[in-house]
């Protein structure tokens, strides 16, 4: 881990953009405070070696596993914070990284701390003992929203009718968040036999192209989703945010594609669940949503209230994918049991013709059967 890495220097302030042209002959510089599991994990996927990050990748905020993933997976993590590297180098140009030090043509560009395994466990162990100062710092932040968004989220949104129907149908709506290719992985037996509407929030899209699957509906601010993706035939949601602003549409409006245009507090994951559950759909099944308090606060938001009251909103009808998996899972289908059957009755028949001893034993057994029903 203390050896040299020379690779072409690849810069984004925003990850999950940049892991899109990230190999293993670069390094990644980024500028992600708190570099969340999901990130970590698309970086992994990316075979790069190396991420020097000019930020903190774990403040303490709360406990945040991204860091340890990535070390854990060999990618060697140099933390250099304030580091002026956006200003310095250029995309594509060749640097060297020694141990923690960044260098260019044999010059020093910044000296961080190169985060290693045992650190970080220790760290996260510690970060996971003060969890209850950031549960109490979300509350209050999430209850401070609550009472400036009351009146819009109690009266619910206005929502355009859609060509897609999902009244009484099975909803699967799917973000990139934690854990979403295990559980687009584990679902794929629900799909198959339900064939519920598939509803992609924003890269989701991406995620349901990257199985073989085609979204039926996409919301989102579209920032993080593919043109190829946007152009196949899905109906589009465009998320505007309270006060009008909708970052997504001017994107679509290039692209020459239709949309429609929904207005709401909070983030785009919340709008997908409350408009398939107020278009009556029967059962929405959630792929890389967000769950429990550290999947919250790796949003970095200062309140979470939507998502609270969304939840709310749509739980008798919201279960996680992986609850569905185990359920279909158990059931034992027609096709698995009858080509089960016809295995039995062609090793049978071959056992039969391959020795006489047998054909001797059964032929008059056939022949009584025969007798006894007038053949």
């Amino acid at each position: 881990m203390n050896g040299t890495i020379v690779g072409r220097a690849r810069l984004g302030r925003r990850t999950k953009d940049l892991v899109k042209r990230l190999g293993p002959d670069d390094v990644a510089i980024v500028d992600h405070a708190d570099l969340d599991r999901v990130s970590a994990q698309e970086l992994v996927e990316s075979g790069v070696r190396a991420v020097v990050n000019v930020s903190h990748s774990s403040t303490g905020r709360y406990p945040n596993p991204g860091p340890l993933e990535l070390v854990r997976a060999g990618v060697r993590l140099v933390d250099a914070p304030g580091a002026p590297l956006f200003d310095e180098i250029s995309d594509g140009e060749v640097v060297q990284l020694d141990g923690s030090v960044l260098r260019r043509n044999g010059s020093v560009l910044a000296e961080g701390t190169m985060l290693d395994a045992p650190a970080l466990e220790q760290a996260l162990a510690e970060h996971q003992a003060r969890v209850a100062h950031a549960l109490e710092a979300f509350a209050e932040n999430t209850l401070l929203h609550l009472r400036e968004e009351a009146g819009t989220l109690a009266a619910g949104i206005e929502l355009p009718p859609l060509r897609t129907r999902l009244r009484d149908r099975h909803a699967l709506v799917v973000a990139r968040g934690p854990g979403y290719k295990s559980d687009l992985r584990m679902v794929r037996p629900y799909v198959r036999e339900f064939r519920p509407v598939l509803v992609a929030v924003d890269g989701g899209a991406d995620a349901l192209r990257d199985v073989g699957l085609r979204a039926d509906l996409i919301v989102g601010d579209f920032d993080s989703v593919s043109d190829d993706a946007l152009r196949g035939k899905a109906e589009l949601v465009v998320h505007a945010y309270p006060g009008g602003r909708a970052p997504g549409a001017e994107r679509l409006r290039r692209l020459g594609l239709a949309f429609h245009t929904v207005s709401a507090p909070g983030i785009s994951e919340d709008l997908a669940l409350q408009l398939a559950h107020e278009k009556g759909a029967r059962l929405i099944v959630a792929v890389g949503t967000h769950f429990n308090l550290v999947e919250f606060l790796e949003r970095d938001r200062d309140g979470m209230a939507s998502t609270f009251v969304t939840r709310l909103k749509v739980g008798e009808s919201l279960v996680d994918a992986k609850g569905v998996s185990r359920l279909v899972s158990r059931r034992v289908g027609v096709w698995p049991l009858a080509v089960f059957g016809t295995t039995g009755i062609v090793a049978i028949v071959v056992a039969v013709l391959a020795s006489p001893a047998l054909r001797n034993v059964l032929e008059p057994i056939g022949r009584a059967i025969g007798n006894g029903l007038g053949l």
